[in-house]
């Protein structure tokens, strides 16, 4: 609640793993509390910011997915650290779908450098990384 976590909603979290409780481990109910993101506060997106969070959600989906650990991020809306992750992807395993990786990676790149922000020299080599990759993957 101290994160400004509404009490009916901490409360729920914590029911779902009150059966560890019991256990008396308290060292693996506080990992699995940070784990399952128990503490983490949702940020609430702006129309651009959600604009943003679909394009980089398409991008994961023809991605074949993204290691849960950055469930968090998606959460508290690091959009940058999203992008900046994600630009930096190696498609080796034939999973997914590089065209639509790529597509959706550079329209989240641009509409990020669009705004003024910290990052923005990352963003702008990240974007035109994107874009080579998705050049590369069209024959454009």
């Amino acid at each position: 609640m101290a994160l400004g976590v509404p009490r009916t909603e901490a409360e729920a979290r914590l029911r779902e793993v009150e059966p560890l409780f019991a256990a008396g481990e308290e060292e693996l109910v506080a990992t699995v509390l940070s784990f399952g993101h128990v503490f983490i506060v949702d940020r609430v997106l702006d129309e651009h910011e959600e604009h943003i969070r679909d394009l980089l959600g398409t991008a994961v989906g023809a991605r074949g997915g993204y290691p849960g650990g950055l469930l968090g991020w998606f959460r508290t809306g690091e959009l940058t650290k999203i992008f900046l992750y994600f630009a930096k992807t190696r498609f080796r395993d034939g999973r997914g779908s590089p065209p639509d990786f790529w597509a959706a990676m550079t329209a989240a790149g641009e509409l990020l450098a669009s705004k003024d922000g910290l990052n923005q020299a990352e963003v702008r080599v990240g974007l035109e990384r994107c874009r080579m990759q998705a050049a590369a993957v069209t024959g454009r």
